[in-house]
């Protein structure tokens, strides 16, 4: 080996940080690390979790005699207004719901509304009648989650959960029925009995429009789109509807 080489590794040997000094360095590191965030942590102000107590029992037999014992407090015609339904119909909808079976295991937003009566603890959970209830009133009212808290025991995820699960099951459940294009016997047939109804030969249903409020009409076209009695732009949304209500 020449004497460039051994001066190479000499300046080498000299410089080269030893591996054990190395590791002994980045534990001081770490420990240095660990103690800042244990002490900021300490310091840091605890938040305990709010719990609320909710009586679910008294929520499902208020619910229930309200609404569907056989002497209710509110009569039908109540339920129709509230519910935007007839009892019968919600009825069905939740033992539809309740036995649906047809899939297995059951999907998501089915097995939701098939819990058991206590959780884990032991405590009641929400029922199928108090969860429907709130979907219900969220799509009748345009309600926030938590509006009928007072009311039905239930915490806004809870309830936002019902909305979002409660129109999956029904789209699931009825959309061959009802979602779907009319046939030719369909439309013979909604025509005939609006004839016999109404005596409009030849209608297939009543014709209701609505003006729908549009905010991000542009400017260059927001005077065709205003009429005198409404004072902004507005778009016109029309339907067809049947007797039985299928739109």
């Amino acid at each position: 080996m020449s004497s460039s080489d051994e001066d190479s590794v000499s300046y080498m040997s000299k410089y080269t940080i030893d591996a054990e000094m190395l590791n002994t360095f980045v534990t001081l590191i770490e420990d240095k690390e660990a103690e800042v965030e244990s002490y900021r942590m300490a310091i840091k102000p605890k938040i305990p979790r709010r719990t609320i107590t909710r009586s679910l029992v008294e929520a499902s037999t208020r619910l229930y005699n309200h609404y569907f014992a056989p002497q209710p407090v509110y009569p039908a015609n109540y339920l129709r207004r509230r519910f935007r339904m007839s009892k019968e119909m919600f009825l069905r909808i939740v033992n539809d719901i309740y036995h649906f079976d047809a899939v297995q295991p059951l999907p998501k937003h089915f097995a939701f509304f098939h819990n058991a009566p206590t959780n884990v603890v032991g405590r009641p959970t929400s029922n199928i009648f108090q969860k429907c209830t709130s979907a219900i009133r969220q799509l009748a009212y345009a309600s926030t989650a938590d509006q009928l808290d007072e009311y039905l025991e239930m915490g806004s995820q809870t309830s936002a959960d019902s909305l979002n699960y409660f129109c999956k099951c029904v789209v699931q459940l009825y959309h061959s029925e009802f979602l779907r294009k009319p046939t030719q016997e369909d439309v013979n047939r909604v025509t005939a009995k609006h004839e016999a109804v109404h005596g409009f030969p030849g209608m297939l249903g009543s014709v209701d429009c609505m003006h729908w409020a549009w905010r991000n009409c542009p400017m260059a076209w927001q005077g065709q789109y205003t009429r005198g009695d409404k004072g902004h732009p507005t778009i016109m949304l029309e339907a067809v509807a049947s007797y039985d209500l299928w739109i």
